[in-house]
């Protein structure tokens, strides 16, 4: 009898921490916390991406698909999961910025990344950058490059091309273009950068398109309603100009 008093209380006992295990493994997830400044990521796809899969217990949530789901999603850049106690998801997400369009229909981040969103036409106003598939960070880091130069003497790029055969093309914001071929580009820009101080803002505004695919000097194409440049009375003989 002694026996069976205490091996009743005991079969009790596990039958309620039983139960009490498996109460708390049943808490439902109430609150999914998301955290983060979104520009361009809107709830709604965070939302229908999460849905699934928090409509669960809080200890049946797996962390790690919730973190692939919201990866995935086109504007995020890095996410991070954590489960907090008792019936909470904490997520933080960083957004993804766009830095130029890429070709027609997609972006590119600062870091080279390639967004495509489903409306290009809200970025219209950021600079057009176009280069070898799969090459796009290196075109991004030449094209920073040449913003820098141009910078200098407030230029501003509208657009930035490199072809198959790694040559340059530069379309300004004014409109004027700027061919620079496959050989010291840079070079060749820096030497047409200072003769402007030469050539003058007004000057410059009647200049359609610049060919500096020449080894000592460049090329000139007018608009059409531009009078050509005197260039005797700009020589300068530091900057030799071939026009």
């Amino acid at each position: 009898m002694a026996v069976r008093k205490v091996v009743a209380p005991l079969l009790l006992l596990t039958g309620l921490v039983w139960a009490a295990g498996y109460g708390v493994k049943r808490i439902p997830i109430k609150y999914v916390r998301t955290e983060g400044v979104f520009q361009y990521l809107s709830k709604d796809e965070i939302k229908t991406a999460l849905e699934p899969l928090v409509m669960i217990s809080f200890f049946d949530a797996d962390m790690q698909a919730i973190h692939q789901a919201v990866s995935k999603l086109t504007w995020v850049d890095t996410v991070s999961v954590k489960r907090v106690w008792p019936d909470a998801i904490d997520i933080k997400i960083r957004e993804k910025k766009p830095y130029v369009r890429w070709g027609v229909q997609s972006l590119v981040s600062a870091r080279g990344e390639i967004i495509t969103p489903k409306n290009i036409e809200q970025f219209s106003n950021l600079p057009i950058l176009q280069g070898p598939e799969q090459q796009q960070l290196k075109t991004l880091e030449i094209m920073k490059g040449v913003n820098t130069a141009l910078a200098d003497q407030s230029m501003k790029m509208a657009e930035f091309t490199i072809n198959d055969r790694w040559a340059w093309k530069i379309k300004l914001t004014t409109g004027l273009e700027i061919l620079l071929g496959r050989n010291e580009q840079l070079k060749k820009l820096q030497r047409f950068l200072k003769t402007l101080e030469v050539l003058g803002p007004e000057q410059v505004d009647k200049i359609a398109i610049v060919d500096l695919r020449y080894p000592n000097g460049y090329a000139v194409s007018w608009k059409p309603d531009a009078e050509e440049i005197d260039w005797k009375k700009v020589a300068n003989p530091q900057h030799e100009i071939d026009g």
